[in-house]
């Protein structure tokens, strides 16, 4: 971890108002996987942002609006997540997502092929569309008609939206971890 982690009495007002709104959103969200260390710190990315609370309001803010845009199925949301953790090898992410996914049917063997950046043989058309958007997107370049059409298709302007942005949003999620070496909590 390159940046220390700050326990709440050593937060300054402003990383305050952060921590206060970040810790209501994650409690609230998510229960399946650790968030947070014994002394409050928040655990994550959203420990990096703390430490530059203007920058941490955007991204906050950034990640409730993808909190609340929600239109695709939520397995095939995960899928997209963890294609992009697994892409850059960010841990806490497939941590935290894979246990979000696991709580929401998904095999541990499904969870082991996407964790090491394989297309499961077993994805429904559906997640297979997910998959298949996500990882064209991280190969660069334009995503191929074919592909966006295949996605409008089935899950309307709406849901093919949500998975562009997805992608873009958990990329940089996984910059954040990878950039300031944030491992899963056992590794503290």
């Amino acid at each position: 971890m390159r940046l220390p982690f700050i326990p709440p009495a050593e937060l300054s007002p402003e990383q305050k108002l952060l921590y206060d709104d970040m810790k209501a959103g994650i409690a609230a969200k998510y229960s399946t996987f650790k968030t947070m260390r014994p002394d409050g710190a928040i655990l994550g990315p959203w420990s990096a942002w703390l430490h530059d609370p203007d920058l941490g309001h955007a991204l906050w803010g950034a990640t409730k609006g993808m909190t609340r845009f929600r239109h695709l199925p939520e397995m095939v949301r995960q899928i997209v997540i963890l294609a992009v953790g697994a892409r850059f090898g960010a841990a806490y992410e497939i941590y935290a997502h894979g246990t979000v996914a696991l709580a929401n049917g998904m095999s541990t063997e499904r969870l082991a092929t996407m964790a090491a950046g394989l297309r499961p043989a077993d994805l429904s058309s559906e997640e297979g569309i997910g998959y298949d958007m996500a990882t064209a997107l991280l190969g660069g370049g334009t995503l191929a008609p074919p592909i966006w059409e295949r996605a409008l298709a089935v899950f309307g302007g709406e849901g093919s939206r949500e998975i562009v942005y997805l992608v873009g949003h958990y990329c940089f999620i996984s910059m954040t971890l990878n950039g300031f070496a944030i491992s899963v909590p056992d590794d503290e």
